[in-house]
C-alpha cells in the first residue's frame, strides 16, 4: 500500500505543480473562445464549468481506466509507474495541449490540428485513421454493456430474430444515433454528469475499502514484474498499450475538441483537460490496486478471466462485478452496473459524435441543419453496424478489433504529440515536454506493431526494434528541426 499511497500523492502534486508549468508554457489568455465566438446551439455552446469537467471526464474515461487497469495489474507494480509518469508527463499534457490547440483553432478537430503542423498528407491519413478508430470505439463499447444487460434479461423474440444480445445492441445503437444527432446540451449535457458522478463515487468507495483492508499488494521495491502466471507477455511494449486511458490515449485528442467548443474561457482549460486526465489516472490507480489485491493477496476465480491480457477484455465486466460484489455488496453491484454499462455507452456516443464532426469539417458541411447531420450519420452508422456484425459472427472478432483498437489508439497519440511538439517549436516554447513522450510512444507503438501485432517478430529482437525506432524518430525530428530553423 506504500507504493499506492505515494502514487496517489504524486498524481495530485503532478496536477498542482507540473500542470501549472504546462499551462504557463502554453499561455492561456482572455480572447473569446469558440463557444462564444461561433455559438450555434448545437456543437458550439457555453456550458457550466463543472458540467464541462464531468462530460470531459466521462468522454475520455468510459471503461478505459477500469478495464485497462485490471488487465494492467498482471504486470505488477510496473503498472503504478506507468500510470503515474504516463499520466503526469504524457497523457495530461497531451489532453491539455490538444484541447488548447483546438480552442486556438476555432474548435478544430484533431485531423485539422495535425494537418496544420504535420502537413496535408498526414492530415488526410489521420482523417481516415481517426474516423475508423472512433467507429471501433463505438463498436467495442457496444458489446460489453450489451453482454451484461443481455445476461440479466433479454426478450426471447429478439434472441430468436437478432441473436444473443441483439435487443440491447439495437437499443444502444438507437441511443447512439439520437445522441449523435441532437445538440450537445440535450442529452449529453444532462445525463453525463450523473454517470460521471457514479463512476467517481464507485472509485471513492473502493479507495475507502483499500484503506480499511490494507491489502498485501506488491510494492515497487519487490520487483516490477507481476507474479506468474500473470506475466505471459513482457512489460515492454504490452503494458503501455494495455493501460492507455489511465496514462495516455489518442482517443482523448478526438474528445477534447468537443469540450473546447463549450468552454467560456481559456483559463478554465487546465482543470478541464489536465485535471480530467489526472482524475482518470487516479481511478486507474485505484482499480489497479484493487485488482492486484484479488490477483495476488486474495486470488479469486475471477483472475483467470484476464490472464490473456488485452485478448480477454470481453470478460473484464465480469471481473468488475466480482470486485464490486465482494467489496461493496448490493449497492456496489448497482454502481458496477452504472460504471460498466453506462460508461462504455457514453464513450461510444461521443466517439460517433466526434466522427460526425471530423467528417463535417473535411466536407465543409455545416451541422446546424439536421439534414446535413443525417447525410453523415447514416453511412457512418451503416459501416459501424457492418463492423459489429462481423465482430459477432467471428468468435475472435472482438479480440481482433480490441487489439487493433489498442494499437491505433496509442498511434493516434503519437501523431498528436508530434503535432504539439512542432507547434511548440514554432512558438519558441519548451518543446521538450512533448518531444520526450512523442519519442517514447513512437518507440512503443512501432515495437508493438512489429513484435506483437502484425509481423510477430521474435521476442528476442524486441529491444533491437525499440532502439531502431527510437533512433529513427529522433533523427527525423533533428532533420526537421534543422530545416525549420533555416526557414
Amino acid at each position: 500500500m506504500i507504493t499506492f499511497g505515494v502514487s496517489l500523492v504524486a498524481l495530485i502534486l503532478g496536477y498542482l505543480l507540473y500542470g501549472k508549468f504546462v499551462e504557463r508554457v502554453f499561455g492561456p489568455d482572455d480572447r473569446p473562445t469558440p463557444a462564444v465566438a461561433k455559438a450555434d446551439g448545437v456543437d458550439f455552446i457555453v456550458l457550466p464549468t463543472w458540467k464541462v469537467f464531468m462530460i470531459q471526464f466521462l468522454n475520455i474515461a468510459g471503461t478505459g481506466p477500469i478495464f485497462g487497469a485490471i488487465m494492467g495489474a498482471k504486470f505488477g507494480p510496473a503498472a503504478y509507474l506507468w500510470i503515474v509518469f504516463g499520466c503526469i508527463f504524457a497523457g495530461a499534457v497531451h489532453d491539455y495541449m490538444s484541447g488548447m490547440l483546438s480552442i486556438r483553432h476555432g474548435g478544430a478537430n484533431l485531423p485539422e490540428i495535425i494537418g496544420d503542423y504535420l502537413g496535408n498528407t498526414t492530415k488526410q491519413v489521420m482523417l481516415v485513421f481517426s474516423v475508423f478508430l472512433l467507429m471501433m470505439v463505438g463498436v467495442v463499447f457496444v458489446f460489453s454493456p450489451a453482454k451484461i444487460m443481455g445476461d440479466m434479461w433479454e426478450p426471447q423474440f429478439f434472441v430468436d430474430t437478432l441473436g444473443k444480445y441483439g435487443f440491447w445492441i439495437f437499443v444502444i445503437f438507437a441511443y447512439y444515433i439520437i445522441a449523435t444527432m441532437l445538440p450537445i446540451d440535450k442529452i449529453i449535457g444532462k445525463i453525463y454528469p450523473l454517470f460521471a458522478f457514479s463512476l467517481l463515487f464507485m472509485a471513492a468507495a473502493l479507495l475507502v475499502m483499500l484503506v480499511i483492508k490494507q491489502p498485501n499488494i506488491p510494492e515497487v521495491w519487490e520487483g516490477l514484474r507481476g507474479v506468474e502466471p500473470l506475466t505471459a507477455k513482457s512489460i515492454f511494449p504490452c503494458l503501455f498499450i494495455t493501460i492507455a486511458c489511465g496514462a495516455i490515449s489518442g482517443f482523448h485528442g478526438t474528445q477534447s475538441p468537443l469540450m473546447a467548443r463549450c468552454l467560456k474561457s481559456e483559463r478554465l482549460a487546465r482543470p478541464i483537460f489536465y485535471g480530467a486526465m489526472i482524475t482518470e489516472g487516479i481511478v486507474a490507480l485505484i482499480w489497479a490496486s484493487v485488482a492486484m489485491y484479488f490477483f495476488y493477496d486474495q486470488p479469486t476465480p475471477g483472475y483467470e478471466l484476464i490472464e490473456g491480457g488485452a485478448a480477454a477484455v470481453s470478460d473484464a465486466p465480469s471481473v468488475v462485478n466480482i470486485i464490486c460484489r465482494d467489496w461493496l455488496g448490493v449497492f456496489g453491484g448497482i454502481l458496477a452496473l452504472l460504471g460498466v454499462v453506462a460508461a462504455p455507452i457514453t464513450s461510444g456516443d461521443t466517439a460517433f459524435r466526434s466522427g460526425r464532426l471530423i467528417i463535417a469539417d473535411f466536407l465543409h458541411m455545416e451541422q446546424h441543419t439536421i439534414r446535413h447531420r443525417l447525410m453523415i450519420c447514416i453511412p457512418m452508422f451503416a459501416c459501424a453496424i457492418g463492423l459489429l456484425i462481423w465482430q459477432m459472427a467471428d468468435k475472435e472478432g472482438f479480440n481482433m478489433i480490441w487489439s487493433w483498437f489498442g494499437w491505433s489508439n496509442q498511434t493516434l497519440a503519437v501523431f498528436t504529440l508530434w503535432a504539439i511538439t512542432v507547434y511548440l517549436v514554432r512558438q519558441h516554447k519548451p518543446w521538450v515536454i512533448t518531444f520526450i513522450p512523442a519519442v517514447f510512444m513512437t518507440t512503443v507503438c512501432t515495437t508493438f506493431l512489429l513484435s506483437e501485432q502484425a509481423f510477430h517478430v521474435d521476442g528476442h529482437y524486441t529491444w533491437l526494434i525499440a532502439a531502431v525506432a527510437c533512433v529513427l524518430s529522433v533523427v527525423w525530428f533533428a532533420l526537421w528541426y534543422r530545416k525549420s530553423q533555416k526557414v
